[in-house]
C-alpha cells in the first residue's frame, strides 16, 4: 500500500498569528503550527523570543501535500501575504524575531525559493530588493498552546480585527480558487 508523501517547510513573515491564519485556509495544507526557529536558545518561550535576543524568528511549520498544493504556490501565497522588502519588520512588529525567512527542508525547496526571490527581484518595478533569507531548516520549537489557532480563538481581538482580518481578506480575494472552502 502506498503512503501519502508530505513535505514540510517553515516560513517566517512577521507575527506567527497572521502567517498561521493565512496558511490554514488552503487546500493541500495538512497542518500549520506556530513556533520558533533559526536561533540559538533551546526551548525558547514567547517572552524570550519577543525580546529579540534568542536569534529565533516567529515562524509557522507547514506540512503540505505536494499533490494538492505545490511548493511554488505556497511561495506565491507567502510573498503575497507579507512585505518581503522590509528588513526585520512587518508593520508595527519590529525586530529580528519578525524577519522574513524561509527554512527549507529539501534541496529542491532551497533551489525553488532562491529562484523565486531572484525572479521577484528581476521583475521588481521599484528599487526595493527582497530581503527574505533562505536558510536550511534545523530545529523547530512549537509555540505555547495559547498561540495555536490564535486567530480562530480571538477573532474579536483588536489585533485580529485591525491586522489579521485585512490580510486574510486580501489573500482570500487573490487566491479564491485555492481555498479549502470557496465562499
Amino acid at each position: 500500500m502506498e503512503t501519502q508523501k508530505t513535505e514540510v517547510v517553515v516560513f517566517g513573515g512577521g507575527c506567527f498569528w497572521c502567517v498561521e491564519a493565512v496558511f490554514k485556509m488552503f487546500r493541500g495544507v495538512i497542518s500549520v503550527t506556530p513556533g520558533y526557529a533559526g536561533g540559538k536558545t533551546e526551548n525558547p518561550t514567547y517572552e524570550q523570543v519577543s525580546l529579540g535576543e534568542t536569534g529565533h524568528a516567529e515562524v509557522v511549520r507547514i506540512e503540505f501535500d505536494p499533490a494538492l498544493v505545490s511548493f511554488h504556490t505556497l511561495l506565491t501565497i507567502f510573498f503575497a501575504s507579507h512585505d518581503p522588502t522590509t528588513l526585520n519588520r512587518q508593520g508595527n512588529d519590529i525586530g529580528t524575531q519578525y524577519r522574513s525567512v524561509i527554512f527549507y527542508t529539501t534541496p529542491e525547496q532551497e533551489y525553488e525559493a532562491s529562484k523565486f526571490i531572484k525572479d521577484l527581484d528581476n521583475g521588481a518595478t521599484n528599487s526595493e530588493a527582497v530581503v527574505t533569507a533562505v536558510e536550511h531548516f534545523s530545529t523547530f520549537y512549537p509555540a505555547e498552546e495559547c498561540h495555536k489557532d490564535y486567530y480562530a480563538h480571538n477573532v474579536n481581538n483588536g489585533y485580529c480585527k485591525m491586522i489579521i482580518n485585512p490580510k486574510l481578506e486580501k489573500v482570500q480575494k487573490e487566491f479564491t480558487e485555492l481555498l479549502k472552502t470557496v465562499k
